[in-house]
């Protein structure tokens, strides 16, 4: 991702919208949250260890996903209604890139090999196929009615893409471009999670209160896991035998064995929790209160909420940024 700085140098906007800046004086760099407030159009950056909001940027309309970068400090946010992506550095406080003509983009992830980014059109009902090095668009699917977050396969080939607006989980074949097969699941299909076996894959049902199990290679439905309702995305613990859910409606987090395909805990986290991000030291963990625009921090000793911190409308993505010296 970096060569598309100099690709698109035409719309690097160096300084452009930082009237928003809430004081952004010369403090030292620290760990920053990054956190898209998707009806506000802007980003929070919260210190992560004051705990407080240190500014609020304008970044464009509706921008609801975003991941690291392929190389560097940057993070690539999407702008669902702007049509575009926008290539931003936490650290400078920095908009170094917008990269126009991506068709409304939602839900985005670069495969495991680095050779493609997929980004979901949920309102436009397509999925985008790029080269990631090059952001060539490749193929341009139409796998069904609202297409709304995804995950691959180890190996990169395929990638599985929940169907919301009709409730079913398609795969695509990376290889030839094609729709492999669509699977009937649950009600409003969001977050999709491959399990560290590759035996099975998890999705959460927003319109429901479950994890669906889908024997993906079949494919069939083996087991339900009741998590809570409006159960949505996931964030995987570093020890690789267990797995977060969000559950909007049920306003928890529940913690899920992934050998044992059972709930062990459930973690209360109000105002409809929806994405994740865990510290580096795994002792604390974000979550973006949406309904309440609000960014819930917990305690992953003790299960408890340490602070909800005020930020834009709408809070839905959020990734944390790292002091660039690894410290």
């Amino acid at each position: 991702m970096g060569g598309l700085v100099k690709r698109f140098t035409g719309f690097v906007l160096a300084g452009w919208g930082f009237a928003w800046v809430l004081g952004a004086g010369g403090a030292a760099w620290a760990d920053t949250a990054v956190v898209l407030n998707s009806r506000d159009g802007t980003v929070s950056l919260i210190d992560a260890d004051a705990l407080r909001e240190s500014a609020r940027l304008y970044v464009g309309k509706e921008p609801h996903h975003l991941i690291r970068a392929l190389s560097g400090s940057d993070i690539v946010i999407a702008n669902a209604a702007g049509n575009e992506l926008v290539l931003f550095n936490a650290q400078r406080r920095e908009i170094r890139a917008r990269i126009p003509r991506v068709s409304d983009p939602y839900h985005l992830a670069y495969s495991p090999d680095r050779r493609w980014l997929v980004i979901n059109s949920l309102r436009l009902d397509q999925v985008d196929l790029y080269e990631a090095s090059t952001l060539k668009l490749v193929k341009r699917l139409s796998p069904g009615k609202m297409p709304s977050h995804l995950a691959y396969t180890r190996d990169s080939s395929l990638v599985f893409v929940t169907l919301q607006g009709e409730n079913r989980l398609a795969a695509i074949d990376l290889a030839t471009q094609t729709v492999k097969w669509k699977h009937p699941v649950g009600e409003a299909p969001a977050g999709v999670w491959m399990t560290p076996d590759e035996d099975y894959l998890l999705v959460g049902m927003t319109g429901a209160d479950y994890l669906e199990v889908i024997d993906w290679r079949k494919p069939v439905t083996v087991a339900r896991i009741r998590t809570g309702k409006g159960a949505h995305n996931f964030l995987a613990l570093p020890d690789g035998k267990r797995v977060l859910v969000s559950n909007r409606i049920s306003d928890t987090v529940s913690v899920v064995d992934v050998e044992r395909l059972a709930v062990t805990e459930q973690i209360s986290v109000p105002g409809g929790p929806d994405c994740m991000e865990l510290s580096r030291d795994a002792k604390r963990l974000w979550v973006t209160s949406r309904w309440a625009g609000k960014v819930s921090v917990i305690d992953m000793d003790t299960r408890s909420l340490v602070k909800q911190i005020p930020v834009g409308r709408s809070p839905h993505g959020i990734l944390l940024a790292y002091d660039a010296s690894g410290k």
